[in-house]
């Protein structure tokens, strides 16, 4: 048994059955003495099997010790614990397989993750916080599954690693190539990236997801600018406020961060990946943070989507303008700049919020780049009175 100020760590290992259960229980329970109320972190890393005769000796400990954490779990220990109920009962942490990303190819970044090929065969999304819980990446992996149900084409998510101090997602991906890579290499296939670029966001757009199974992006967007309420002119405030509660719930889904670098062909297959952001709403939104993708975050800097996305500004700029005529299905500019303007509006607020909230305002560059998103934002607050299209 080890202890810190606040935690007693059990060590559990070799097989827990029915010739040494009542042993083991005894042992546990000796070891825990005099230590209620604190939680307890039992270490299964080398426990290679436990019968119902040990998940009977766990339930006696836990009617006095209700505060237990079983970690670095075996998977076949595993399988017994989460077909037995345990899983639910207290929280069960499996034991994951190393990866290393080190002089691996980074193919796709979003706001949560980066993901890089790790061999011919897969790929691996390694989560950006160190300390990201697993019931995140839990999340991501059943909202790529409802995807998938719902007629996504997605890549398929198989196992959970640990990849230094952080944990990732593995992802069976043979022969991909991002859209961003493409579009570096092979400008010449600029407009058929758009085509099928434009095909897949109108499918993501026109699926229904059933009531509860995502989160709606209207009530985060709605968080964003709560949040820059004493950051703009009071009537600015209030407008913006107006503007995004007046739009109406939308259950058809959205990615949240469809760019370039999150869209693969695989073997003549487009495949939507990183979907950590899917969400249902308006696709308004959807197209404000494709604007910061390919314009917004690049606008003062142009080199920052080429360091992005590994292409430059100009690219950026005319894949986004070919790409919301052809969802719009019009060459009239004028409609074009229209709802580009209510995009840029979400867009904007999103990128004040972040700048204020990381604090980027605090060095000159990052000031003048909040206040560049900022002037551009009052003045469409100005002349946009629906954020609808």
């Amino acid at each position: 048994m080890a202890m810190t100020d606040d935690t007693v760590k059990i060590i559990l290992s070799g097989r827990i059955d029915s010739n040494n259960a009542p042993q083991a229980e005894k042992e546990i329970l000796a070891q825990l003495a005099g230590k209620e109320g604190m939680p307890i972190v039992m270490d299964a890393a080398d426990l290679e099997y436990i019968s119902s005769a040990g998940l009977r000796a766990l339930l006696h400990v836990k009617k006095n010790y209700s505060d237990i954490t079983i970690i670095n779990v075996q998977p076949q220990v595993y399988e017994i614990l989460d077909m037995t109920g345990f899983t639910q009962m207290m929280k069960v942490e499996k034991q994951y397989r190393t990866v290393s990303v080190e002089g691996c190819e980074e193919i796709g970044r979003g706001g949560n993750g980066t993901v890089y090929r790790i061999d011919q065969d897969n790929v691996v999304k390694v989560y950006n916080n160190s300390h990201a819980p697993l019931e995140d990446i839990q999340h991501e992996r059943e909202v790529a599954k409802l995807a998938l149900i719902l007629g996504i084409p997605t890549a398929i998510s198989y196992d959970v690693v640990k990849v230094g101090d952080s944990y990732g997602s593995v992802f069976e991906m043979l022969n991909a190539s991002s859209f961003s890579k493409i579009l570096a290499e092979e400008p010449e296939k600029m407009d058929w990236c758009v085509k099928e670029y434009v095909a897949l966001l109108h499918k993501i757009h026109d699926t229904e997801v059933p009531a509860g199974k995502l989160p709606d992006m209207k009530e985060t967007v709605l968080s964003w600018v709560q949040f820059l309420q004493p950051h703009l002119p009071e009537a600015s405030a209030k407008k913006l406020l107006a503007l995004v509660e007046a739009v109406p719930f939308n259950n058809h889904m959205i990615h949240g961060d469809y760019h370039t670098k999150n869209v693969e062909l695989q073997d003549g297959e487009v495949l939507l990946i990183d979907m950590d952001t899917l969400a249902v709403g308006h696709p308004v939104f959807e197209l404000a943070s494709m604007y910061n993708a390919f314009i917004g975050n690049s606008e003062l800097d142009h080199m920052q989507i080429m360091r992005f996305q590994g292409f430059d500004f100009e690219t950026g700029t005319t894949f986004w303008h070919k790409s919301l005529a052809a969802y719009l299905g019009t060459e009239d500019e004028e409609r074009i700049r229209e709802v580009e303007d209510k995009a840029r509006i979400v867009g904007y607020a999103r990128l004040v919020r972040r700048a204020i909230r990381r604090k980027e305002t605090d060095t000159p560059e990052g000031k003048a780049r909040a206040e560049h998103w900022k002037k551009n934002l009052l003045e469409l607050l100005e002349k946009e009175d629906t954020l609808l299209f």
